[in-house]
């Protein structure tokens, strides 16, 4: 993938009304990833109160995301709820796309539906996305784990086999074929994908697992065997240049039900130490560039709260040492988020630690960013959570070349 070697330079406040004024119309270029700062502001940073404890993970600042701290805090508080919000695409940009993603300053998307244009297609659609909103070192997003969850197809992109029909490859294979499709993703212009699974389904599950083991998304039910192969699939991922983002922690697979069209989802299994978490353990210990929360509730673990909306569970990857994104499973149009108000998800996940909201419902944007806003404005501890988010996904997009700090 190829990477403009240049290090951007700090846009001042005039400036960066300049890019916005006249920069909007004009593409960036498909081959090359954008490595331009968000713009900068002149408002003080929020206050460096620590954050409450209640429900709120205490954030840390430290490396990798200690370079991005002083750009993240440069920015306006628009400009850093912007970029804690991923934002749905479903094929071509419709109204509600460019609004969500020109008036809330959104700094992410993620590709959704069956887009079978091909590479080519991907990386000018791409593109075209990021011109919308061209500071804000636009991250693209897609689900390409496998079998039936293959958002991306077409000329370039190869058929990527199942999870459960990966699990059969040997080791070595399976490195070599992820560093393939990370090569694909990196010529379209794609930084992170929402892949691999790390779920556990027992076998004694598999055919009620309705998210996991009934769409055959899943490694196996042997915790060793799931985190040999998604380590390895992150790993191929990585030589490429594409994030990996190990999903749906902290795992579905004792569960029956599936988030994104039942609600009052439990798992009554998994506990903090259950042997099914090892395939996560061992991401944030390596190279993923993301871990996906759930949004199913974990009776062992916090009974109170869906895991989205908990810092017991979010505090966990912390308890680790992992310093990455925290992204959320889709806090848009999920059934099992649906007695949330929209104004109030956003503010939950980022309250309880987490840092990159996923939101397919691009017309829930507005609300989203407007809640958050609404909390930042009244609890500095909240404020200054973002701007560590806000860092972690700054350092975020610099692992994938779409950014460069300090």
């Amino acid at each position: 993938m190829a990477v403009n070697s240049v290090r951007p330079h700090r846009l001042s406040v005039a400036a960066s009304c300049l890019v916005l004024l006249a920069g909007c119309a004009a593409p960036i270029p498909s081959a090359t990833p954008s490595r331009a700062r968000p713009p900068a502001t002149t408002t003080a940073p929020a206050t460096t109160a620590a954050p409450a404890p209640s429900q709120s993970a205490t954030p840390t600042a430290t490396a990798p995301i200690e370079a991005c701290q002083d750009d993240a805090a440069a920015l306006s508080l628009e400009a850093q709820i912007g970029q804690l919000i991923m934002v749905g695409v479903d094929g071509g940009l419709d109204a509600a796309e460019r609004r969500a993603i020109t008036a809330s300053q959104v700094g992410s998307v993620v590709l959704l539906g069956a887009q079978d244009g091909g590479v080519k297609a991907t990386a000018e659609r791409v593109a075209e996305i990021a011109a919308l909103n061209p500071d804000a070192a636009m991250l693209a997003a897609a689900d390409q784990e496998g079998g039936l969850v293959q958002r991306l197809q077409g000329t370039g992109f190869a058929r990527i086999p199942s999870a459960a029909k990966q699990a059969k490859l040997p080791l070595e294979e399976l490195e070599t074929a992820a560093r393939s499709w990370g090569r694909a993703l990196g010529k379209a212009d794609i930084g992170l994908n929402l892949a691999p699974v790390g779920d556990v389904v027992p076998a004694s599950k598999a055919t009620r697992n309705a998210p996991i083991g009934k769409l055959g998304r899943g490694y196996g039910s042997d915790p060793e065997a799931v985190t040999a192969r998604t380590q390895v699939v992150i790993t191929g991922l990585a030589d490429e240049g594409v994030a990996a983002t190990v999903k749906h922690f902290p795992g579905l697979g004792e569960v029956t039900g599936n988030t994104d069209n039942a609600a009052g989802v439990v798992d009554r299994v998994t506990r903090t130490d259950s042997a099914a978490l090892a395939p996560f353990k061992a991401a944030v210990e390596g190279d993923v560039g993301a871990v996906m929360v759930a949004s199913a509730t974990y009776a062992k673990i916090d009974a109170s709260h869906q895991a989205v909306f908990s810092a017991t569970v979010i505090g966990l990857l912390r308890q680790w040492g992992y310093d990455g994104v925290v992204i959320s499973d889709d806090l848009g149009a999920a059934v099992s988020l649906r007695s949330v108000p929209a104004s109030q998800r956003a503010v939950r996940f980022l309250a309880a630690g987490g840092d990159l909201v996923i939101n397919a419902s691009p017309g829930l944007t507005a609300a989203m960013v407007a809640g958050v806003k609404k909390r930042a404005g009244s609890d500095p501890a909240f404020a200054q959570r973002l701007t560590v988010s806000a860092a972690r996904v700054l350092a975020l997009k610099e692992k994938v070349g779409r950014y460069d700090c300090g």
